[in-house]
C-alpha cells in the first residue's frame, strides 16, 4: 500500500519544501563499502601520484604477474609506422574520384577492397528477404 502511495506522489506538483520530505525510492540499495563508514572517506586516502611520475610511466600497461608499469622512452626510440598509425586514409567516394592507373599501392588496396565490400552490401540488400 505504501508503495504505490510514493509512486502516485512522484506525479503530483507538490512545493518545494514538501517534495524534499516525500522519499520517492521505493527499495534501498545495498552499499558496497564497509558498514558504518562514509563513502567519502576511501577517496580521500588514495594516495596522489607524483607529477614526474605520471610524465615517464604509462600506467596499466603492466600485463605481467610480477612485471612493472613500462617507462615512457624518447619518440626515437619507437618504431616509424607506429607514428603512422592513426594517419586518415580516404574513403571509398574519393577513391572513385581519382583515377585508378595513378593511385599507389596501398590506395589501390585499399579501393579494391572498399569497392568489393560495398558491392557485396548492394548484392545483399537485393536478395533479402522481406
Amino acid at each position: 500500500m505504501a508503495m504505490s502511495w510514493t509512486r502516485g506522489l512522484k506525479h503530483v506538483v507538490a512545493p518545494r519544501h514538501a517534495a524534499q520530505l516525500v522519499e520517492t525510492r521505493g527499495l534501498a540499495i545495498a552499499s558496497k563499502g564497509k558498514k558504518g563508514g562514509k563513502g567519502g572517506a576511501d577517496a580521500a586516502k588514495t594516495p596522489a601520484l607524483s607529477k614526474e611520475l605520471k610524465s615517464t610511466t604509462v600506467f596499466g600497461a603492466n600485463i605481467l604477474k610480477d612485471g612493472s608499469d613500462p617507462k615512457i622512452q624518447p619518440d626515437s626510440e619507437y618504431p616509424d609506422w607506429l607514428w603512422h598509425l592513426l594517419d586518415k586514409r580516404p574513403v571509398l567516394s574519393e577513391l572513385r574520384r581519382k583515377d585508378a592507373k595513378t593511385l599507389p599501392y596501398e590506395d589501390l588496396k585499399r579501393f579494391v577492397k572498399l569497392d568489393n565490400r560495398s558491392r557485396i552490401k548492394e548484392n545483399n540488400a537485393l536478395t533479402a528477404k522481406n
